[in-house]
C-alpha cells in the first residue's frame, strides 16, 4: 500500500454510525465506532456484519462517548476486536456507564420484541451485543490526557484535543510517517465540535496546517443568532412558564450525558435567582443519574463546574434509578418537570412519558436537541398530529416546543471559524456527520475559506487514497450497505406507520358505519391484489409527517 487510505464506515451523509477507518502499511485503526439511529433501515446496520475483517483492526481511538460514536464498540468486541481502545480519561469514565446501559436497552428491546414475534409466529432475534460485551470492550480502553501524543501503531501517532462539546470530547489529530526526507502526513478529525457558548466546557480547540480534515457538518445549515448563555436561559424561563399548568408536565427528552447536567444546572439556577417558581423536577434516567455523578467527580476540569456542582445540590431535584420509582411519575399530581433519555426519543424512559402525556392538553414537550430523520422526535418536532408507539397509536395534543440553544454542536459560522483556524490545509476538507442540506450549506460558507474542488462530502462506505498531492477515490470493491439516496431518508417503515395512521383518521372521520365498510373493503382489495395495480410512482421520502 503505497499511501494510507481512509473509508467511511458511517456518519456519511447522515448524523449517527461514526466510524472511519484508516488502513497504513503497519495496520487499520478506526477512529470511532457509533450506533446508527433513525430509520430502521438504518438502524439494520447495526445488526450487520462489519464491511471490514474485524481481526486486521490493530487500534479504535475514540473521540468521545456519545453512543452514535462509541456504541458499537462492545459488538467490534463479541466479533473478536482485543487491540487498545484510546479515549480521554474522562471519555473512559463516560464509557463505564453508557456502554452497560446501551447494552441493557437492547437486551431489554430485544426481549419486549421477541415476546410480540412469539405473539405472531416470527422468529425471535437477538440484541447487537450483551452486557458481557460491554464489559469485555471497557476492559480495552486505554486513556490518554489531552495534549500528549501516544503511539497507536509502528510509525503511527495521535494526540486529543479539546473539542469543547462533551465531557472528555476530543478531535484527533494523527501523524502518519513517510518515507524520509517527506514530512508526516498530518490528520484531523473534528470529532463533534462545541458551540461557543458551551455551559461546561472552553472554545473548541485544534492544530493548524493539516493535510486532511475530517469535520461534522451537523448544523452546517444553521446560524444561531443572538446564542448566549443569557439568552439560553432566558428561553428556557420563558418556555417553563408557558408549560405551567395545574395538572400538567413539562417533558424535556434529553441526551442523559451533557444535556441533562445542563438543564439541571440553568432550571435550579432560574429557580435560585426567582425567575421560575419552585417547581419539582424528576431526572427519570438511571444512566442520567450515573452519568452525573462522573460529571461531578470531573467539575474541576470543566469550565463552570461550580454551578454543576450547585445545581445537583439543589433540593427540588429528585433522580429516578428503579422502574417503580420511574412508574410512579405517572402518578404525580401538580405540575412537574421530567428530565429523561432518549434526547430523539427512539428509546428509554422518555417513551413511556410520552405514551402518558402526549394526548394531554395540559402536557408540554420541549425538544432541545438535534432529531434526526425518522426518529419519534423529528416527527413531533416537524408537527406530527398523531403517532405509534411501540405499536400503539397517540393523537398528538401537548404542546410541541424546541430550544435549539442546548445544542452541543457548533453552528454554521462556528464551524466556518473553527476550520478556518486550521488553515493552511494542505489538501482535502471531507465535510460528515450530516444531512445533505446542512453539508451543502456549510460548502458554500466555506467559499473564499477553502477551494472548493477540495471540499469532500463521501458517501457511505467510501474510501479514499490520502496520497502526498492528494485525495484520490478509490473505486468500491463492494456496493456500499444503502445507497446514498436510501442514507438519512424515511423508508417503509415509517410510511407503513403513517399510513395506519391515515387509516385510522380516514375511518374515525367518515359519517356512519356503512360508508367505513366501503372503505374497508377497498383497503381488503388492494391488499389482496398484492400492490399489482399500484401506480408507480417515486415517493418522496424526505417529506415531513403530519
Amino acid at each position: 500500500m503505497a499511501f494510507p487510505r481512509l473509508t467511511f464506515h458511517g456518519a456519511a451523509r447522515s448524523v449517527t454510525g461514526s466510524c472511519f477507518r484508516l488502513e497504513t502499511d503497519a495496520g487499520e485503526v478506526l477512529i470511532d465506532a457509533g450506533l446508527f439511529q433513525g430509520p430502521k433501515t438504518e438502524k439494520e446496520l447495526n445488526y450487520r456484519r462489519f464491511p471490514f475483517a474485524v481481526d486486521r483492526i490493530a487500534a479504535v481511538i475514540l473521540s468521545h462517548a456519545h453512543i452514535d460514536h462509541s456504541g458499537l464498540l462492545p459488538k467490534l468486541v463479541r466479533d473478536g476486536f482485543s487491540g487498545a481502545i484510546h479515549a480521554t480519561p474522562p471519555t473512559t469514565d463516560l464509557a463505564e456507564v453508557m456502554l452497560p446501559d446501551s447494552a441493557h436497552i437492547q437486551e431489554m428491546e430485544v426481549e419486549q420484541l421477541n415476546r410480540r414475534n412469539a405473539h405472531r409466529n416470527r422468529a425471535p432475534v437477538e440484541p447487537i451485543y450483551t452486557g458481557a460485551d460491554a464489559e469485555a470492550s471497557l476492559r480495552l480502553f486505554r486513556p490518554v490526557p489531552y495534549d500528549r501524543w501516544f503511539a497507536v501503531l509502528p510509525g503511527l501517532r495521535a494526540r486529543f484535543w479539546n473539542a469543547g462539546h462533551l465531557l472528555g470530547s476530543a478531535s484527533v489529530e494523527i501523524e502518519i510517517a513517510q518515507p524520509e526526507p517527506a514530512a508526516p502526513l498530518r490528520l484531523l478529525f473534528s470529532g463533534d465540535i462545541g458551540p461557543d457558548y458551551k455551559l461546561l466546557h472552553p472554545d473548541p480547540e485544534g492544530p493548524s496546517g493539516v493535510d486532511y480534515l475530517v469535520c461534522e457538518a451537523t448544523y452546517g445549515d444553521t446560524d444561531r443568532k443572538d446564542a448566549s448563555a443569557e439568552r439560553r436561559r432566558t428561553l428556557l424561563r420563558d418556555e417553563v412558564r408557558a408549560a405551567i399548568h395545574p395538572n400538567g408536565s413539562l417533558l424535556i427528552p434529553s441526551f442523559a450525558v451533557e444535556r441533562a447536567q445542563e438543564l439541571i444546572s440553568d432550571l435550579s439556577r432560574l429557580m435560585a435567582d426567582g425567575a421560575l417558581p419552585t417547581i419539582p423536577i424528576y431526572v427519570d434516567s438511571p444512566l442520567a443519574t450515573k452519568a452525573t455523578r462522573v460529571f461531578a467527580e470531573h467539575a474541576r476540569e470543566l469550565e463552570d463546574g461550580a454551578t454543576l456542582l450547585q445545581g445537583l445540590k439543589s433540593r427540588h431535584i429528585q433522580f429516578t434509578e428503579t422502574l417503580e420509582q420511574s412508574k410512579a411519575l405517572d402518578r404525580l399530581r401538580g405540575f412537574h418537570i421530567v428530565i429523561a433519555a432518549s434526547g430523539m426519543c427512539e428509546a428509554g424512559r422518555i417513551r413511556h412519558r410520552l405514551r402518558n402525556w402526549l394526548w394531554r392538553e395540559q402536557a408540554t414537550v420541549l425538544l432541545v436537541g438535534y432529531q434526526a430523520v425518522g426518529t419519534l422526535g423529528r416527527f413531533l418536532q416537524e408537527g406530527a398530529r398523531s403517532v405509534r408507539i411501540q405499536g400503539e397509536e397517540f393523537t398528538v395534543r401537548a404542546r410541541i416546543r424546541s430550544i435549539d440553544l442546548y445544542s452541543g454542536h457548533a453552528d454554521g459560522p462556528e464551524l466556518v471559524k473553527w476550520i478556518g483556524q486550521r488553515r493552511p490545509l494542505a489538501h482535502e476538507l471531507f465535510l460528515v456527520h450530516g444531512e445533505d442540506d446542512a453539508i451543502a450549506a456549510l460548502a458554500a460558507r466555506l467559499d473564499g475559506i477553502v477551494d472548493a474542488a477540495h471540499v469532500l462530502a463521501p458517501v457511505l462506505d467510501e474510501s479514499f487514497e490520502l496520497s502526498a498531492a492528494g485525495a484520490v477515490r478509490l473505486p468500491g470493491a463492494a456496493a456500499p450497505r444503502l445507497p446514498a439516496d436510501r442514507v438519512a431518508r424515511l423508508d417503509w417503515h415509517n410510511d407503513v406507520s403513517r399510513l395506519l395512521l391515515d387509516v385510522s383518521e380516514a375511518l374515525a372521520a367518515l359519517p356512519d358505519e356503512k360508508t367505513r365498510d366501503v372503505l374497508i373493503r377497498r383497503l381488503r382489495r388492494a391488499l389482496e391484489d398484492g400492490g399489482s395495480n399500484a401506480a408507480p410512482e417515486a415517493a418522496d421520502t424526505r417529506r415531513p409527517r403530519r
